[in-house]
């Protein structure tokens, strides 16, 4: 950083255009400097698309040529459907779930683009890693995402039944034969793409899945997006050993997983290798430049002869290295006996070889050349291509990974996955083209230092992500989280997964989930079903699977005594939330269009089908809080009052939400929610007889929790 003046204002123009390219990064373009261009020598700066930047800030299609850089037919119309709100929401479904009470995982039922609005709130900034595999473009893909994208050609779609009565997208084919081919496709992927951004935490990264028919428009897309200095790397995947026979032109046996991060400048990267043991490093490296280094005396030599003595002016070399001496080499019982100055291609600064001698860490060669010993962990970034068969051929693709060296083994293969879902459904081939745990399950563990994040798959498919999430869990005792969402698109009648009771992918997803869970927890014998009285503080009678630690002699013929680590307890469980209408009804009527009838059915605005825990996760959603955390319902009175998140009064620590949805509430029950002061309190307008009575819960609140934020629906 200069410590230098200014001496001028401010460039707010420069520091608008980073403002709005933290915002919106694929509004950021080049555009040529006048000022500082010359004939001869072109400059260039950044600047603003403002067509795009309008584009981003409208919720219509804004008029004009789409021509910029990268660009498509609807390309205009799916960022209005990424910003365009909706009148949704997340219906809760614990009948469907696996430990609804404990869990911190969700699967969501529903169109995707949807349901990333609806939570893009509650989980803004909070996501480390996202990972998709989503429907690749080859001709035969059917895309079963009904967005709503106005496009030129609408009489060519009338006239082939592409939409419905509503003007949705038909479950068709993308045939190559379709004038929108490519079109369709990235109109599909940008929205979902630009609403998924808001997720990413500052330093957290993208992986998706692609193949060569698409990974260009990707790459460029994503370049719009999370902008193209964030590209981390474009990743080549062996998925197979043959290729197809049918295969006219060439035989491909790989895919691509293209990288992004959210901030380059915060992203810590992917790492593929961990050492720690002791090593030895040459301090040569032939292709640096040639330098003077002088070396401390008192480092030991490994020369053969414990006495030598070589002039000035000596040049010691080989095929690929060369030192010169510019000072007399002088070693005196297997040791350097004076300072010594040589010329050579270094790979360390002379601050860093002066360290390295003081802490016994440097010596001569048995062929007189400079070693440093290393101790430290060293970690060695991700290599960009996943084999079939990793570094050591001798290891099966389904041997344990090794997190220390994840090339070590195979990133697993099309074969591989399918094997994997036949043993855990006892079916073959559910569902076609599924990824192998163990891709997902390295490309999470490349990311150090995340065992604490959320993971957010939104083309869950068969749900690989969440068996990958729970098996490194239990490998590393992390506590990482996922967020699985999936159309819940149907089987082919004539499938193998229809035939086996599967109805639709989703089914299958959260079957797999269950199964996998368990599966985890049955190849541990350390994991088992213990009372929580032991090192966690909780209530002694709750039975819970935990992890065994330790086991102590009680002696005297007692059972031994367990230890639990309740932390490594495994999170295999989900909670299940299906897309929906609103849970409010519809009351825009016009003044000609209301009757009795209607207006009778005004007196509540919320639907009848709606429970307690449907308006309770719907408010979540409203206030942007997390689906995940644990809650409690209570009779206060006659009234039943659910309180989120709750809080803890001995460390001053307040409840997150308190809701209490009956009908005519009595005051005493307000007075006593308001008195635990929580963050949030909500009710519902038909929980009081008249206008007056909801104005006094305001006055309540004012006089006993001013802070709390007071709703009503």
């Amino acid at each position: 950083m200069s410590n230098k003046l200014p001496l001028q204002t401010p460039n707010l123009t420069s520091q608008n255009i980073d403002k709005i390219a933290a915002l919106f990064p694929n509004c950021i373009t080049e555009m040529l400097d006048e000022e500082k261009s010359t004939p001869d020598h072109k400059v260039y700066k950044r600047g603003i698309n403002f067509e795009l930047l309008k584009q981003m800030l409208s919720p219509d299609v804004v008029d004009g040529d789409e021509a910029y850089e990268f660009t498509w037919v609807g390309k205009k119309a799916s960022i209005v459907e990424a910003n365009k709100p909706i009148r949704k929401t997340l219906r809760p479904c614990p009948e469907e779930s696996k430990n609804w009470d404990d869990t911190e995982n969700l699967y969501i039922e529903g169109d995707n683009l949807e349901v990333l609005k609806l939570l893009q709130e509650s989980y803004l900034g909070k996501v480390k890693m996202i990972y998709i595999d989503p429907p690749y473009n080859t001709g035969t893909d059917n895309f079963v995402y009904p967005d709503d994208f106005t496009m030129e050609t609408s009489e060519y779609e009338d006239g082939i039944g592409l939409r419905d009565n509503d003007g949705n997208k038909l479950f068709k084919e993308n045939t190559r034969s379709n004038p929108r081919f490519h079109s369709d496709w990235c109109s599909m992927l940008y929205a979902r793409l630009l609403v998924s951004r808001n997720f990413l935490s500052e330093d957290g990264v993208i992986f998706i899945s692609i193949d060569d028919n698409e990974v260009s428009a990707l790459k460029s897309i994503c370049d719009e997006i999370f902008g193209a200095s964030n590209f981390v790397a474009e990743l080549v995947w062996e998925k197979k050993k043959k290729g197809s026979f049918l295969s006219n032109s060439i035989t491909n046996v790989k895919e691509y997983i293209v990288v992004y991060c959210k901030d380059a400048d915060s992203f810590e990267g992917l790492i593929g290798e961990i050492k720690t043991n002791t090593e030895t490093y040459p301090c040569i490296n032939a292709v640096n430049k040639r330098e003077l280094r002088t070396i401390p005396s008192g480092i030991i030599s490994k020369y053969k002869e414990k006495n030598f003595f070589l002039p000035k002016g000596t040049e010691i070399s080989d095929t690929t290295m060369s030192i010169v001496l510019h000072s007399d080499l002088v070693i005196k019982n297997s040791m350097l006996a004076q300072d010594l100055v040589l010329e050579g291609n270094w790979r360390y600064s002379q601050s860093a070889m002066t360290q390295y001698a003081k802490k016994k860490e440097l010596y001569i060669t048995r062929d007189l050349y400079l070693r440093r010993i290393v101790n430290e962990t060293r970690y060695k970034t991700l290599k960009d291509w996943l084999p079939r068969v990793g570094d050591d051929s001798d290891v099966s693709y389904n041997a344990p990974i090794d997190l220390n060296n994840l090339n070590r083994s195979g990133w697993g293969s099309n074969e591989d996955a399918d094997e994997e879902l036949r043993l855990i459904f006892g079916v073959q081939k559910i569902l076609d083209y599924p990824k192998p745990t163990r891709l997902i399950e390295k490309l999470l563990a490349s990311y150090r230092n995340t065992k604490d994040c959320i993971c957010l798959d939104f083309f869950s498919g068969s749900a690989t992500t969440a068996n990958a999430v729970m098996q490194l869990n239990a490998k590393d005792g992390g506590h990482r989280k996922f967020i699985m969402v999936q159309l819940p698109e149907p089987c082919d009648e004539d499938g193998e997964a229809y035939k086996a009771g599967y109805k639709n992918i989703c089914e299958i997803g959260k079957e797999r989930i269950r199964r996998a869970g368990e599966k985890i927890k049955q190849e541990d014998d350390c994991w088992k079903c213990v009372p929580l009285n032991r090192m966690d503080g909780s209530k002694p009678g709750d039975d819970t699977t935990a992890k065994i630690v330790k086991t102590i002699d009680a002696g005297d013929g007692k059972p031994p005594i367990e230890m639990v680590d309740i932390s490594k307890n495994p999170d295999v469980g989900f909670r299940v939330f299906k897309l929906d209408d609103t849970n409010m009804k519809d009351v825009y009527y016009s003044a000609e269009e209301y009757s009795q009838t209607n207006l009778e059915d005004l007196e509540s605005n919320i639907k009848e089908d709606r429970t307690d825990l449907d308006l309770l996760f719907g408010c979540l959603l409203d206030w942007g809080l997390p689906l995940s955390m644990p809650y409690r319902s209570e009779k206060i009175g006659n009234c039943t009052v659910h309180t989120y998140a709750p809080g803890d009064a001995a460390l001053n620590v307040p409840d997150a939400l308190v809701a209490c949805f009956d009908n005519n509430v009595p005051e005493n029950v307000i007075k006593e929610i308001a008195k635990r002061k929580p963050r949030r309190a909500v009710f519902r307008d038909s929980s009081f007889a008249s206008s007056p009575e909801k104005i006094n819960v305001f006055e309540i609140f004012k006089l006993y929790a001013q802070d709390t934020d007071v709703k009503v629906i």
